[in-house]
């Protein structure tokens, strides 16, 4: 799985304090790539960039704002990045009801400094964008989205998301793809898996309830999600990294990378599985009204599974077992980073 490909490449990875930014730092760590990381600092306290001890393997770590376009354009002409992975952002669909400007702010002008910088770059060869699920015109319809189907968004968070798409196809058209710079976009869903600690997530909101022996307080039990263990995106990413940087030209598009079908679930069969694993844990359903978010989504992978020959290894049963199994050592004290890079390594054991 991926030889010696990212052996000593030179990755400019953003958002590398957050939950997925640190699980994709430590595997490229473990490939042999030399990390370069800008981002804020870790959101969280607990967090799992601290707790995994991200920082200790990496070229360099940055603690800046991706909205400082000066600062961005300095990182790539000092750091010479060949390949860029871009997952700095605001996350949440909630935050961005509460403050709309800040999410546009770093959700588009952060993509559009980094496209920037990268233009005016000569060492950068490929550029993965990573958006959401939530970039779709949703419909709420029964059938996963392909990516050709419209983009758009209810919420801020959502149609940032489906800016940040724009944007990347403008930058890729009009000045990347002439320089032989692969440039794409991957649309992951719901992620699960240990050392996630942000606020207002089903998972990180279910062990909070646990310490404070308190029920859990469910918004919407029959939202249908595409959930998934963080490793099967950030496969997906890392295997798409390689073809942009390799053939820019074919692979140069966006991809959705989700469950399968059968693992697209509701809120509350998740939740139930859980329970099950942890039976002091309990949940019950606020009936207040509440801010608008999507009540069915799933993603079409067959692109992904026929051009990259990627699909999910752990299905969402495995999934929750590996986030459960993560929890535990963490409450036991034990080596995170040290058993993060064991989960890693038994993912990319599994035969396809």
């Amino acid at each position: 799985m991926f030889q010696d490909f990212w052996k000593n490449k030179n990755v400019l990875l953003t958002g590398h304090t957050g939950f997925k930014g640190g699980w994709l730092s430590l595997w490229l760590q473990s490939l042999g790539a030399k990390v370069h990381g800008y981002a804020l600092e870790p959101s969280t306290q607990p967090n799992f960039f601290s707790i995994a001890d991200v920082v200790s393997g990496m070229e360099s770590h940055t603690i800046a704002d991706i909205r400082d376009n000066h600062r961005i354009q300095n990182i790539i002409d000092s750091t010479k990045p060949e390949i860029v992975f871009h997952m700095a952002s605001q996350p949440l669909v909630r935050r961005s009801y509460d403050n709309p400007c800040e999410t546009y702010s770093t959700n588009i002008m952060g993509v559009v400094n980094l496209l920037e910088a990268i233009r005016n770059s000569s060492s950068v060869r490929a550029v993965l964008n990573v958006t959401s699920d939530k970039c779709y015109e949703n419909f709420e319809k029964e059938e996963p989205y392909a990516e050709d189907e419209a983009l758009g968004g209810h919420d801020p968070y959502s149609s940032s998301k489906a800016c940040s798409e724009i944007i990347t196809a403008a930058y890729r058209k009009s000045f990347l793809a002439s320089k032989g710079v692969g440039v794409a976009t991957a649309r992951a869903g719901n992620v699960i898996g240990g050392g996630d600690w942000s606020e207002d997530r089903l998972i990180p909101d279910f062990f909070r309830a646990i310490t404070k022996n308190q029920p859990l307080i469910i918004r919407s039990p029959t939202a249908i999600r595409p959930w998934q263990h963080v490793l099967d995106p950030l496969n997906g990413y890392l295997n798409l990294a390689e073809r942009l940087y390799e053939e820019p030209v074919k692979f140069s598009s966006a991809w959705n990378f989700g469950p399968s079908k059968d693992d697209a679930k509701t809120v509350s069969w998740l939740l139930t599985k859980l329970v099950e694993k942890i039976p002091n844990a309990t949940w019950k359903i606020d009936n207040k009204l509440q801010l608008h978010e999507a009540n069915l989504l799933k993603l079409d992978i067959s692109k992904a599974s026929a051009q990259l020959n990627w699909t999910p290894r752990w299905n969402l049963n495995v999934a929750i077992n590996k986030t459960v199994e993560w929890q535990y050592q963490f409450d036991s004290g034990a080596n995170l980073k040290k058993y993060t890079l064991i989960q890693i390594a038994d993912y990319m054991s599994v035969k396809k």
